[in-house]
Parts: structure tokens; sequence; C-alpha cells
């Protein structure tokens, strides 16, 4: 591998001008098919294979007609303190409000809360039902804006007024903070290479990256039903792995320069060196994302795959573009070592150089192995503690900021009918094969009033052909509640006795539950994923470094950091620390699909930097150097590199914690602690550590398997075989 690369990048090199016409012609293709397409929307979601999805499905067979994508807005209203909304005047404003809601743009219905008796008990708070033709992101901002006015009309009479729902739903909006991101990670390669031309050339291919990819997510986003946080994961997971991949083929590229190398020869060596380290830690990360397709959620694997793609192109990039660029740039970016611009002017040292903090710390390391491996596994485990009690959740109204209308509506509900009213349950009795299809819709209604925690069952509801009818439940405790959770399986329960007595089916839909299937359906999950990504990923790593325990090592870095990480989110979204501070306005369960994710990415991101930092301590060992003495050679030309690779990383994700939406600013910041417990804690503490306690053994690989293996020659080693020829042709030539 490692001499297609080294021919590849000569040949970016040299024909600099074409690989680049190749790619701005790609940018511009992509730009022009995002430019032509309609926004991104919310993905419709589907859970194939759980029972709310079964009832989804049943109920668009057998009521059609009744769209289920459709927005809706629930406008609530609330008299003052000492009057009811059933006083005239209330009553006139109500109606009049109604009215401006029917008129409003693609409105399929509006319903009148006296003739509903949608007015709580106490009178003091009701709601009108907006259903809309078309979905919340298809939704007109005449629609919008009528549907606003409507309600500003109302609270202008004296009433509160908010609304619920989907209607008001907009792509969502990321912070300033991410432009903060890249500004710091535009420092840090600055100080890293000491030249602004240097540090731009990795910024610069990773936007290029980036945009190429979140254009054709963009393009696509209508034809392959794409939501609009695909595009923005697949810009925080494409900048991150861009501007690393380019950093670390940009730095070796200058080690070879320091080496006395012409530039096009050293930027051929770099792309067959470091270039394969790319490549393999970009595998394990297409991997880990590609595999979020077993969980069999259609949403989560879009957004896996749209990711994966861009760090694919981030991959291309940084192999083909970073070269050309490089030839660009001729002697403006400087050897290693060779102090630029903005570091001295190029001043000769005149005394031999101190070893670098890398080094010092590798040697810290080796010198005390146990101590640095214990003091890293008890914080890393005291730090996962809070994971224990990780709660599972997907968001909804009441997860929003309470600056939020539509949060605001979710309270006075809450108030007005009970918790449990924002996450009714709808039951589904399919009576098809029953001999007496009423009775059987009274039964299933009399059973689940003897339940506990159920406030009101509505009366069946038949489609026309009789078959088939569906049951309003309003639980007695909010929707994330276990008490909630609890009602849904007894309801389940409760459908097999009907079964067994009238051949009715009985299943369970409705937001709450499609919420405990996503969450049942991901922990099932879980374990199989991690057995294939982590098992893939294991037979990958043995190939690049031939050792069985380096790799086995490796993986289990990685579950110390993401349970970690893991604590972390729970620590500061479920219980609040420093919630404030992150502009966590609620707190709550965690995202269902969060730890999933997160073994995924982080696994992908762990595994960049366990192949470039210790790729170059087997490139050391392989070269004769004893084992501890390998170990400091790597951190001595990896050490640096990697720690700017995940100061930038984490920069590029926490600066998503700005997002808007909830699920993005958390998965913003779950990946910015799992790089830094992963970066900082295993891969430089933990990794020398075992790697000085292993010795030799930590190299070891079985005969047979060595022979079986392919060789990949991460290390270049038929590059300096190459050499030696060469060099020995010459020598025969002098003689």
């Amino acid at each position: 591998m490692a001499t297609f690369l080294y021919k590849l990048g000569r040949f970016s090199f040299r024909r600099r001008h074409l690989v680049a016409l190749i790619w701005v012609a790609l940018l511009a293709l992509a730009g022009a098919g995002a430019a032509g397409a309609p926004a991104a929307g919310s993905t419709s979601f589907s859970i194939p294979g759980t029972e709310a999805q079964k009832a989804f499905d049943l109920l668009e067979e057998r009521f059609p007609g009744t769209s289920a994508d459709g927005a809706t807005a629930r406008v609530v209203f609330k008299a003052p303190d000492g009057e009811k909304m059933t006083d005239a005047g209330h009553k006139a404003t109500v109606r009049k409000a109604v009215g401006e809601l029917s008129d409003g743009s693609q409105v399929a219905s509006v319903t009148d809360p006296y003739r509903a008796k949608s007015v709580s008990e106490d009178g003091t708070i009701a709601y009108a039902q907006v259903s809309y033709e078309v979905s919340g992101m298809e939704l007109e901002e005449a629609g919008k804006d009528a549907l606003e006015d409507a309600a500003q009309h109302a609270r202008d009479a004296g009433l509160t007024v908010e609304i619920g729902g989907d209607a008001l739903q907009t792509v969502p909006h990321t912070g300033t903070t991410e432009i903060i991101g890249i500004a710091v990670a535009a420092v840090v390669l600055v100080i890293t290479f000491g030249s602004l031309l240097a540090a731009g050339l990795p910024l610069l291919t990773a936007l290029v990256g980036v945009g190429i990819g979140v254009s054709a997510i963009t393009a696509l986003a209508g034809p392959l039903d794409l939501g609009s946080t695909t595009s923005t994961l697949a810009t925080m997971i494409g900048l991150a792995v861009g501007i690393d991949y380019a950093l670390f083929i940009v730095s070796r590229y200058r080690a070879e320069l320091a080496e006395g190398r012409e530039r096009e020869e050293a930027a051929g060596r770099a792309v067959g060196t470091a270039g394969s380290a790319v490549v393999f830690a970009g595998l394990t990360v297409v991997i880990a994302l590609v595999g979020l397709s077993v969980v069999d959620i259609p949403m989560l694997t879009k957004m896996g795959v749209a990711a994966a793609g861009t760090v694919a192109l981030a991959v291309l990039i940084a192999l083909t573009m970073i070269p050309a660029l490089l030839g660009y740039a001729g002697r403006r970016v400087h050897p290693a070592g060779a102090r630029g611009g903005l570091r001295g002017g190029g001043r000769a040292a005149q005394q031999p150089a101190r070893p670098n903090m890398g080094t010092r710390w590798a040697s810290f390391v080796v010198r005390r192995p146990v101590a640095v491996l214990l003091l890293g596994v008890v914080g890393l485990g005291a730090a996962a503690v809070p994971a224990a009690s990780l709660e599972l959740g997907l968001p909804d109204d009441g997860s929003q900021p309470t600056s939020t209308t539509q949060r605001r509506a979710y309270d006075l509900l809450s108030e007005g009918f009970g918790p449990g009213f924002n996450g009714p349950l709808v039951v589904v009795v399919d009576a098809k094969g029953s001999d007496d299809p009423q009775a059987a819709f009274t039964a299933v209604g009399d059973e689940i009033k003897g339940l506990d925690d159920v406030v009101t069952v509505t009366p069946p509801a038949p489609n026309k052909a009789g078959d088939t009818a569906t049951i309003t439940v309003v639980p007695d405790s909010k929707p994330s509640s276990a008490t909630t959770e609890d009602l849904v399986h007894a309801i389940r329960d409760t459908g097999a006795q009907v079964r067994a007595d009238t051949d009715a089916g009985v299943l369970v839909t409705g937001s709450t539950a499609m919420n405990i299937d996503v969450s049942q359906k991901l922990d099932d999950a879980l374990v199989p994923y991690l057995v294939l990504v982590v098992g893939l990923a294991f037979l990958l790593l043995i190939v690049v470094f031939r050792s069985l325990l380096v790799p086995l090592k490796a993986a289990l870095g990685f579950l110390l950091s993401v349970t970690a990480a893991l604590g972390a989110v729970v620590a500061v979204f479920q219980w609040g620390w420093l919630a404030g501070l992150l502009g966590v306005e609620e707190t709550g369960p965690v995202m269902s699909m969060m730890p999933i994710f997160m073994v995924g990415v982080v696994f992908g991101l762990a595994m960049d930097y366990e192949v470039f930092l210790v790729t170059r301590m087997r490139e050391a060992y392989v070269h004769g150097e004893k084992p501890g003495q390998a170990v400091v050679t790597g951190f001595r030309h990896g050490a640096r590199v990697v720690t700017a690779a995940a100061v930038i990383m984490m920069a590029v994700f926490a600066g998503f914690i700005g997002s808007g939406e909830s699920m993005v600013k958390m998965i913003g910041f779950g990946l910015a602690i799992a790089v830094f417990f992963d970066a900082f804690v295993v891969r430089m503490a933990l990794v020398p550590a075992v790697l000085a306690l292993l010795g030799r053994r930590a190299w070891w690989l079985p005969k047979w398997l060595d022979r079986a293996l392919p060789a990949v020659d991460v290390e270049g080693e038929g590059l300096r075989t190459a050499d030696a020829g060469t060099d020995a042709d010459g020598a025969l030539a002098r003689v």
C-alpha cells in the first residue's frame, strides 16, 4: 500500500493543476445540486419490527386519507387569574382566533375548544387543535405567520397564549461557537506549523471536503429523505477528521523535507507513510459509522452513512489535494525544525535541541508505567460512575428550553389536563379476524380502564369498514416516566388475553410508545453493534500492527474512554452539572440514540489516534529499537501532532454545543469530552504505560497468522528498501 500511495502522492504533486481542477469541479457540481434542492426537513422516523411501527402502518392501511405526515399545532389559551375560559368575553376571543386559524394557509382543520370539550376541569385553560395538509418543514411562511398572528391577537385581548406541536418547526440553527471552534483549530495549526500557509492547508482541504459532502447531502435530501440533522453531523465529523488527516500528511511532509529530500519526493513519502495511517484510520471510522445500520433504524442508518461518506471524502482529499497544494506552496512550507516567519525568521539553532515535551513525557511514563496506568484507570472509572444512572428517552416539547413557546404550551397543557396529556397512547384494535368486532372494541376499552395510571380512555373510533378501531389513552404520569412505560407494557399484556378471547389484535402506538420501542431496540442492538464494529476493527488493526495485544489494548482503552464520556453526558444533561455554563436549559433523560452513536463515532476517532501514534512506535521497533525506546521515539515524532489533532477535534465538536437543537448540542459535548478522555488519558498515558509493561510481548504475533495476513506496509518499509537499492546501485556506479 505504501508504494501505491507514494506514487499517488508524487502524481498529485506533479499534476497539481489537474488534481485541483477535479476537486474544484466536484465542489461546483455538488454546490449546484444543493442550490437547486429544497431545504432539508425533519426526516421521517420509522422503527421497523416494533409494535408501535406495526400499529402506525396498520392505521395507514385501514384509515386511508388520514395522513400522519401533516403538521399539527396546539394553540393553548389560559385565562387571567380569577377568570375562566368559559367567560363570554374569552369565548368570543377564542372563537375569533379559531376563525382566523381556519383561514390560514394549508390548514386542513381546526377544532373549536368548546365544541370539542377541550377545556380543563377548572375552566382556566383551553386549546384548539390545528391540522395542516403538509409537514412542518413544508409549511409556508404565510401559514406560520397566520398561526402566530392569531395567537398574538388573542394575547392582545388579555389571554395567555402559547403554541405547541411541530407547525412552527424550523431548520435547527447553529451557533457562532462553531466558528469559534474553527478559529481555535486555525490557531492550533499556526502554533503547530509556525506558518500561516502551512496552517491554512488543512483548513482549506477540510472545508472543501465538507462543502462537497454537505452539498451532496443537501442535493439528495429530498429523494433519500435526509433530515437537517444529517448534514449537521456530517459537517461536525467531516471538519474534525478532515483537518486531522491533512495535519498528519503535512507534518510528515515537513519531516521528510527536514531529512533533505526533494519536495516531490517528500510529498510522495508523506502520502506513502502517513497516508497509509490515514487510510486505515479513516477505514475504522467508516466501519463504525456504516455499522450503525445494524440497529435497523433508518434515520440512524442515514446519519451514519452520510457521515461515513464525508469521512471517505476527507481521506481522498488528504491523499490527493494536500500534495497538490504542497506543490503550489513550494518553498513557503518549511522543513520541520526550521523556524518560519512567525517563529523567528529562520535563525539557525546553534545548540543541540532540547528533547521535546512528547519525548520527556514518554520517558516519564516508561519509567513509571504502573503509577500512570493506575491513575489513568481510576480517573476514567470515577468519570464513568454517573453512567450507571443513565436514563434514555427521545426529546419532545417538554425538553425544549423554557424560553420557547412550545415548552410553555407543553407546561400549560400539563397544568390544565395532567402530565400524561402531552403523551397520549393510541391503542389500535385489529378485529378483522373477530366474529364480533364491536364487542372486541368494547372489551379492550374496559380492560384498559381497569389498569393503573390511566386518567382517560376515549370510546373506540372504528374505521368505515368497522374492522379496526382506535382508542386514545391518557396516562396519569408524564410521557418520559417509568410509570408510563409500565402502562404501555400492561396494555400490551392485556392484548394477549383479548386475542385469546375475541381473536382481535391489540397494538399500542403514539409518540410515547414509539420512544419506548426505540429505546428498547437501541438497547438490544448495542451488544451486537459493539461485537461487529470492534471485531472488524480488531481484525483490521491486527493487519496494521502485526500484533494481537496492541489491538486488544486499543479496544479496552476505547471502552474506558466511551464509558467515561457517557458518565460526563449524564452528569451534565441528566443531573444538570455545569448545565448553565454549557447552555443546557432543560435537563432530563439522555437521547436514546446517544450511547450507540457515541460508541460508533468515538470508536472510529479513538482508532485514529491509536493508528497515528502507534504506527510510529512500530516503525521504530521494526527498525531495531528496543520496545521502551520505540515508545519514546513514537512520542517524539507523533505526540505534538496527535495533541494538536485532538485539540482541533475537541474545538470543532465543542463548537456544536452552541446549536439550538438539543440532540446536536448533546452529541457535540459528548464527542468533545470523549476525544479529551481518549486522546489525553488513554492514548497519551495508558497506551505508553501498557506498552512499556508488555515490552516485546506487545508486538507478538503467531508465525502462522503473520504468514496468513496480507502485508500492507503501513510503516513504508518498501520505500526504504527501494532507497537502499538505489543507494547501492549508486555506490556500484561510482566504483
